[in-house]
């Protein structure tokens, strides 16, 4: 495989790759030379999912906050390719809740799906890890950010980029970056999903358009390029930092 390729001969995970950044994301990474695997709840869109990336990719069904499901997902990357160059832990999410209106379920699902998951998820993946690689940690705008209604899950994405931090000091003897990536509204199937139905979707895409300095929403395969900057050597003086790939929205 040509070595003008960023990801040659890498092995990457990607969780949550079915659909959206995580889907963009395992674009890329294929056309720039890696190995990946991703992962999914749902056997039907993982299935979808690895036959649109062709054969240097791989779907595992897995629950990222699943502590078996974890350990079934290393051990099967294990057995297949002995290693990983590349961790992206893209699963996660939220919803709206006002403070007030917050209950322990909502507190709970949020926290395992974006705290929980990344934690363990990453932890589990260290054997594997060879010294040198990259782990890209999915954090949100939300994070630095006071929006309403999104108290739970802007708390979770803060508690993401400390990850980024403290875990790039855990890691700096096996060389090991960690670094956090931050998008701002991304048109994805996610996004939609905000919307009690087609209309309030749209609703709420025009409205977080017009948040953004440059006016529009980004697309996955914009972040998706970001990310293969901090998957591949081009970021080899960089870590424990947020990339912000948010038009703006986040830096005035």
């Amino acid at each position: 495989m040509s070595t003008s390729l960023k990801l040659a001969n890498k092995v990457a995970l990607i969780t949550g790759g079915t659909t959206g950044i995580g889907l963009g994301a395992a674009q890329r990474f294929v056309a720039e030379g890696a190995f990946v695997y991703i992962t999914g709840r749902r056997q039907t869109e993982l299935d979808a999912a690895v036959q649109q990336l062709g054969p240097n990719a791989r779907g595992i069904r897995s629950d990222v906050t699943s502590q078996t499901d974890l350990d079934q997902l290393f051990a099967t990357i294990q057995a297949e390719k002995g290693h990983l160059d590349v961790v992206f832990t893209n699963a996660g999410g939220g919803d709206f809740a006002p403070l007030g209106g917050i209950t322990e379920e909502h507190y709970a699902m949020t926290f395992d799906r974006n705290v929980k998951a990344t934690l363990f998820t990453v932890q589990k993946a260290l054997p594997l890890l060879r010294d040198g690689s990259s782990i890209i940690l999915m954090a949100s705008t939300a994070g630095s950010m006071g929006d309403a209604n999104f108290s739970v899950y802007s708390a979770s994405k803060a508690a993401v980029r400390s990850f980024a931090r403290t875990w790039t000091a855990d890691l700096k003897d096996r060389k090991i970056r960690v670094n956090a990536l931050s998008p701002g509204p991304i048109d994805t199937p996610g996004l939609s999903g905000l919307g009690a139905d087609e209309t309030q979707a749209e609703e709420i895409k025009s409205f977080l358009a017009s948040t953004v300095p440059l006016g529009r929403l980004g697309s996955p395969d914009e972040v998706a390029k970001a990310l293969v900057f901090l998957a591949s050597d081009d970021s080899s003086f960089v870590t424990g930092t947020e990339l912000f790939v948010d038009g703006g929205l986040a830096q005035l």
